[in-house]
């Protein structure tokens, strides 16, 4: 059994594994401060809502579906120029979060305009009749009433980012994607490869479950 993990580094796996979880946090945290806002202007500027604008809908719409159809990979090449200027290097922790942030805002910011959609549209409109402003209706009927959708599209969220980070790896951008393809791929290290392959799988799982619950307990809300 020892032979087959000859290669493992326990203490190389646990910076990894942290560098992966700093990086799903920070990029998860600035996606869901921008994706949300971004979410809510599609959809109070689509056709029949509270502030319809078609001409800054498309033009968002358009922005947002450019963004959402890049590879990943491309975009982490073609962002390292301002990567390197908001953060001084495109390597490592730092140099992974204006990419996991570009990719995953505009996926996000998608979700969030189709749970404010499944709203029902004679709730917005009873509060709009009382007389409430759009920030009192954002704040006090759509959000709380999407929140089940909003959870959801967090977690699903959080997901592609685990995925987004392990393939930061091809350009040093550190974390598990990078220890199983610098030492799993380029120096045919199995065990790490393997290691690092089912620590994915783990916290895709626990990232899934604990979203489940979160939309289960404030659904019933």
């Amino acid at each position: 059994m020892a032979e087959w993990f000859k290669h493992l580094y326990w203490a190389d796996i646990g910076q990894a594994c942290l560098d992966t979880l700093s990086m799903l946090g920070a990029a998860l945290a600035f996606t869901v401060l921008l994706g949300l806002p971004l979410g809510l202007l599609l959809f109070l500027t689509g056709k029949r809502q509270l502030h319809q604008a078609l001409g800054v809908y498309r033009v968002l719409s358009v922005i947002v579906n450019v963004l959402r159809s890049l590879p990943f990979i491309i975009l982490l090449i073609v962002l390292i120029p301002l990567t390197t200027l908001l953060m001084g290097t495109s390597l490592g922790v730092p140099g992974t979060i204006p990419p996991l942030v570009v990719g995953c805002t505009p996926f996000f910011a998608r979700l969030v305009e189709t749970a404010l959609r499944e709203v029902d549209r004679g709730v917005v409109e009873a509060t709009q009749a009382m007389g409430a402003s759009t920030w009192q209706i954002v704040r006090h009927t759509l959000l709380p009433e999407a929140r089940g959708g909003l959870l959801a599209a967090v977690t699903v969220t959080a997901i592609v980012l685990v995925d987004y980070t392990a393939m930061a790896g091809v350009i040093g951008g550190g974390g598990l994607g990078d220890l199983a393809i610098r030492f799993g791929y380029q120096r045919f290290q199995t065990d790490v490869m393997v290691v690092t392959v089912v620590l994915l799988l783990v916290l895709v799982q626990v990232l899934q479950s604990v979203g489940d619950k979160l939309v289960v307990h404030f659904s019933r809300k």
